[in-house]
């Protein structure tokens, strides 16, 4: 009998199942793990915006790690919205008290559609509490730069951003550089070296949960012992291809393909 890889997502939920846990989720599956969800907000949101949000009270949200580690187990662990420092301080809590490795961490910060999910006032948490613990941290260019507190606007700058994240104590940090011009080419750095993982920019509207999706589908390689760099690499193709064989839905930015290497 094979073994069954366990892979555990912390974030908001989507209401148009574009991102967060719905993207995680399906993320999972599609990469061969089973998936299990705490879910931290309720989200109103579509591929134009999101119209409303609920934050889970902070004990609800110790009570699901609790259920799920003392019974399913995980082998990984990616965490996305966290939209205040009492979420993120309880996560960090639990994610220590039962000595959970292969955590990615997918820094949310605002939604496709430009709104804002995380309060300002959590950042510091984020950089102080949270990065620190993380095996990989996978920030996008505007996320970065709230991070370092730096401006980026090309690749120099995104590898300076990479070695200021690293430097607040993860295994490894990945920059993506989705909103750069030129390819889309993101930058790896795990103290010892950068490593470049580029694919060509695909024209189309249907972006929405990239980062959600690219995190955990990291999150499914580590779950399954793909070292770091590899499980970044794997993550990179199957993210291209979800975007390359998405189908338009809906009005905004809508979904990837989570499941097209089923059709193609």
């Amino acid at each position: 009998m094979n073994p069954v890889y366990r892979a555990m997502t912390i974030a908001g939920s989507d209401s148009g199942a574009g991102a967060g846990i719905q993207a995680d989720l399906k993320t999972f599956a599609a990469n061969g793990v089973y998936g299990s969800s705490i879910i931290t907000a309720i989200t109103a949101q579509n591929t134009q915006h999101v119209t409303d949000v609920l934050e889970m009270p902070v004990p609800l949200i110790k009570a699901q790690i609790d259920a799920v580690v003392t019974d399913i187990g995980t082998d990984a662990v990616k965490i996305g919205m966290l939209s205040s420092s009492s979420i993120i301080e309880v996560i960090v809590e639990q994610m220590k008290e039962y000595e959970l490795n292969n955590i990615v961490v997918d820094p949310v910060m605002v939604a496709k559609g430009g709104d804002r999910l995380l309060r300002e006032d959590a950042v510091d948490s984020l950089r102080t509490h949270l990065v620190p613990i993380a095996t990989l941290v996978t920030p996008n260019i505007p996320e970065a730069q709230v991070l370092t507190d730096k401006g980026i606007k090309n690749s120099d700058d995104a590898r300076d951003a990479a070695s200021d994240i690293f430097a607040m104590g993860p295994r490894a940090v990945v920059v993506k550089g989705g909103h750069l011009d030129g390819p889309a080419s993101d930058i790896y750095f795990d103290g010892r070296e950068f490593k470049i993982f580029e694919s060509p920019r695909i024209n189309t509207n249907s972006t929405h949960g990239t980062g959600c999706t690219f995190s955990s589908a990291i999150a499914a390689g580590l779950a399954k012992g793909v070292p770091i760099q590899e499980a970044v690499a794997i993550a990179k193709e199957y993210v291209t291809g979800a975007i390359q064989y998405a189908v338009p839905i809906g009005r905004g930015h809508g979904p990837l393909n989570h499941f097209y290497h089923l059709e193609t």
